[in-house]
């Protein structure tokens, strides 16, 4: 178990390790729909994080990526279909962070923080523009600084 975990109660721990798939499919779908193309990006966005995340972060990664796929399939077929019920939805689930990362260590809840925002900008930029670069649609950018968290002081 990871140490910033011992605190947690277990359901605790299971809305962080699915806060990153939460992330994931808010910012694919914030146009209306996760097509598959968008299931592939979000999936090898969040891949490319347990390799690049901050030293922190990478065991928690590891825990996120051994079921991300998974969790990322389930969740997109038991949400609601349409955006503004499955954005609601994911907003709910996303703010159960604003008091889970209050019994966490400080720091690792302030990377934890700022790795979602990437993830979501990185997903936010990997699904349009040139060639399919550095493009965020107003629906994305609207979504993807998730104001829903609260910055932890």
């Amino acid at each position: 178990m990871i140490p910033e975990f011992e605190p947690l109660r277990e359901d605790e721990i299971q809305v962080l390790l699915k806060s990153p798939v939460y992330v994931a499919i808010l910012i694919a779908g914030a146009d209306g729909k996760i097509d598959k193309s968008e299931r592939r990006e979000a999936i090898d966005v969040a891949r490319t994080k347990q390799s690049r995340s901050r030293e922190q972060l990478a065991a928690y990664y590891k825990l996120v990526g051994e079921k991300f796929e998974e969790n990322f399939n389930e969740l997109v077929d038991s949400l609601p279909s349409g955006t503004d019920a499955r954005i609601s939805a994911i907003t709910t689930e996303l703010r159960k962070l604003n008091f889970i990362l209050q019994k966490v260590d400080k720091n690792f809840a302030v990377k934890l923080i700022a790795s979602l925002k990437d993830l979501a900008k990185k997903i936010a930029e990997a699904s349009g523009g040139v060639l399919g670069y550095l493009s965020v649609s107003y629906e994305e950018a609207r979504l993807m600084e998730l104001k829903m968290i609260k910055d932890i002081e």
